[in-house]
């Protein structure tokens, strides 16, 4: 059963775990800056002083540790949720979920036996919804080296389906809340985990890349947002981490181009997703291929992600659709008429066999989760 938890201010400390309480006072405490080479990040972060900031959805922290609790000091812009699982691979399930606003200490786990443990942190929502910096780690056993990067990379280039928008809304006419947008629960995250590869996230609700939703601010996009190290701010401009090189990105745009029965000109969409792919293009070369994925929003989207992609006259970019029929729009929707868990499982089925054919992965006989 998932369990919140919300923490008030610097002084109080609310555990995330079963049995999880406030740690005994132990003289032998271990801390660490956030930017410890110990402590391994997967997403845009920004690390200056000890610190390590990020906004975007699914910026992930795993720490490994050999005391019985694991201790968090951050700062926090608005209202963060983030999924922290303790000792087990991330999955669709078994995540405890901490609410992180203000500032101060937060006990991430706590109650646990003496040995080797790891803690994976991740962010659930979005940058409009806050930034988090992570300033310090505190247990009372040894910081050891958690795992590196996987072998497996793939960055996600997105609208609200990749923010997890409305997962865990109840139906469709539920309005939006941050505690039910979880990005793990979306089609980019199931992937990652069918093909045991580390996702980074780059989305935003409403955006678009011609257009955002209903028409508003077409001066920034997620052409302009896809430059940036924060989703939220211009500055500073995102730097390619060569640690993280994605063997595939995938870009799931144009649900808010083709919004409230409006289209951009074919033009223009063309032109601006053409600058799209040639950013990719710029931060990782022509080695690494680029699938483009229509939602189901408008039959002519299809048409329109195929003509960008011929028009780009850029190698190594491919191309599909997801149809109407692929999950129906009673049960499988959340919040706001967005795909729930068991769309995006459908979703991700859809996009699996390009992936596994465009890189080269076997497709492995198992849940799709």
């Amino acid at each position: 059963m998932k369990r919140f938890f919300l923490i008030l201010c610097a002084d109080m400390l609310f555990a995330a775990a079963a049995g999880a309480g406030t740690p005994a006072k132990n003289p032998e405490k271990a801390t660490i800056p956030a930017d410890s080479e110990k402590v391994t990040f997967i997403g845009r972060t920004l690390q200056e002083g000890g610190n390590v900031s990020f906004d975007w959805s699914g910026v992930t922290a795993v720490v490994c540790f050999s005391g019985t609790f694991l201790e968090l000091d951050y700062e926090a812009t608005g209202d963060n949720y983030v999924n922290v699982w303790t000792d087990m691979e991330p999955a669709a399930t078994g995540a405890d979920v901490i609410r992180l606003k203000d500032g101060g200490k937060a006990v991430m786990v706590s109650g646990l036996k003496k040995g080797r443990h790891t803690v994976t942190i991740q962010k659930r929502n979005e940058g409009r919804q806050g930034r988090l910096t992570f300033k310090g780690l505190c247990t009372d056993g040894e910081f050891l080296q958690a795992r590196s990067l996987k072998d497996r990379k793939i960055e996600a280039i997105g609208d609200s389906y990749t923010c997890g928008y409305g997962t865990e809304g109840k139906d469709r006419s539920e309005g939006f809340k941050v505690e039910t947008e979880n990005c793990n629960l979306t089609y980019a995250a199931i992937i990652g985990r069918f093909f045991n590869a580390d996702v980074a996230y780059v989305s935003h609700s409403g955006q678009g890349v011609a257009r955002n939703y209903g028409g508003a601010s077409p001066e920034c996009t997620m052409v302009h947002r896809y430059l940036r190290t924060f989703d939220e701010a211009v500055e500073p401009i995102w730097k390619v981490s060569p640690s993280f090189i994605p063997d595939i990105v995938l870009i799931y745009l144009g649900t808010n181009d083709f919004s409230t029965k409006q289209q951009p000109i074919l033009g223009k969409w063309s032109s601006d997703y053409k600058t799209l792919l040639q950013e990719v293009r710029s931060n990782y070369g022509g080695s690494v291929p680029i699938l483009c994925i229509a939602s189901k929003v408008d039959d002519l989207l299809a048409e329109y992600v195929k003509r960008a992609v011929l028009d780009s006259d850029i190698p190594n970019v491919y191309w599909t659709a997801i149809h109407d029929q692929a999950h129906d729009i009673t049960s499988e929707l959340g919040s706001g008429w967005h795909p729930n868990y068991k769309g995006h499982r459908k979703v991700a089925t859809c996009i699996i066999p390009y992936i596994s054919t465009i890189t080269g992965w076997e497709m492995p006989f198992t849940p799709v989760e």
